[in-house]
């Protein structure tokens, strides 16, 4: 089943070594006849590199890279496309498992999707899990799994501001550690943002929804995700990011009238997180004076299951 095309799989790595492993190996067992495997090393400290050059001396299909300087992680995705010898790239976070059938399930959705609508600017995001601390496991399902195809502006515009399509299903959104697509499409869209050192997987896929771009999914849970907390995690970075994309395609907000909703969303996140809610409900006020209906069943509908989620992540583990 179409496997005589190549599939790069491409690993970027920061101070992981104690799970680094088990990333490597869900590679290495996928279920795919010519598989060529990508590491980055985004310049670790913690001996990530002799780790990862200790697991891959026996295997020729793999190859690691080292950066010289930290440069995030869009930039050694960015190496990984350059690098990439395969007809799709498909990506592997240094903290995740995948099925060994991820990388066939995959191709054969784009496939199946490029033979039924002769149209090759998609991306296929993997259905999987994230695992908490805990033992909390959260389902996340992929954008595109149930309902119609998810293609162009619409998808835009609800990574941007949440504008639902109803018989649109996003799932859990646009994740790299989910992402596979043709080699091509990463290259025509110039790959990830390197300025963004956060969000850099939502900034990609509106670029490529603004090309008229598709968005499919798995239905089987192909990869388990481990929650782990660092500083590139903290909600500053993440604020600083957000505002960064929604100040990127300003152009095409400001179009459509949504450039002040896109750009003062991400501070109601930020006043969550830090607790602040007099700012957060001062924030949500100007937002709602100037698209009331937009703001309010964004509320209710995020506000919600945020809340359900965290009691269900913070929760202590029973003995």
């Amino acid at each position: 089943m179409y496997q005589n095309e190549r599939v790069t799989v491409g690993i970027t790595c920061f101070n992981a070594h104690d799970t680094i492993g088990n990333a490597i190996r869900s590679a290495q067992s996928q279920e795919w006849p010519d598989l060529e495997i990508l590491i980055v090393d985004d310049a670790s400290t913690d001996g990530s590199p002799e780790r990862v050059a200790s697991l891959i001396a026996d295997d020729s299909r793999v190859r690691l890279i080292s950066h010289g300087e930290n440069g995030g992680a869009a930039r050694a995705r960015n190496t990984i496309i350059e690098a990439a010898t395969g007809d799709f790239i498909v990506f592997f976070d240094d903290d995740d498992e995948s099925a060994a059938n991820r990388v066939m399930l995959q191709v054969a959705a784009i496939k199946a999707f490029e033979a039924s609508k002769g149209f090759r600017r998609v991306a296929c995001y993997a259905s999987g899990e994230r695992i908490y601390p805990n033992g909390y496991l959260k389902p996340l399902p992929a954008i595109g799994s149930a309902g119609t195809i998810p293609c162009g502006m619409d998808v835009a515009d609800y990574l941007l501001f949440y504008r639902r399509r109803p018989d649109y299903f996003y799932g859990s959104g646009t994740p790299t550690c989910a992402l596979m697509a043709r080699r091509e499409l990463f290259r025509e869209l110039g790959g990830f943002d390197p300025s963004l050192k956060r969000v850099e997987d939502v900034d990609f896929a509106i670029r490529l929804a603004l090309m008229g771009g598709c968005f499919i999914g798995t239905v089987d849970k192909l990869y388990l995700q481990h929650s782990t907390q660092g500083s590139d995690k903290s909600p500053d970075a993440n604020h600083s990011a957000e505002i960064a994309v929604a100040k990127k395609h300003e152009g095409y907000l400001r179009s459509i009238g949504k450039y002040h909703y896109a750009r003062h969303w991400p501070n109601l996140r930020y006043y969550h997180f830090k607790r602040q809610y007099v700012r957060f409900i001062a924030e949500f006020l100007v937002i709602a004076v100037r698209n009331p209906i937009l703001a309010i069943s964004h509320l209710l509908a995020t506000g919600p299951k945020r809340l359900r989620h965290e009691r269900r992540m913070n929760k202590r583990k029973l003995q």
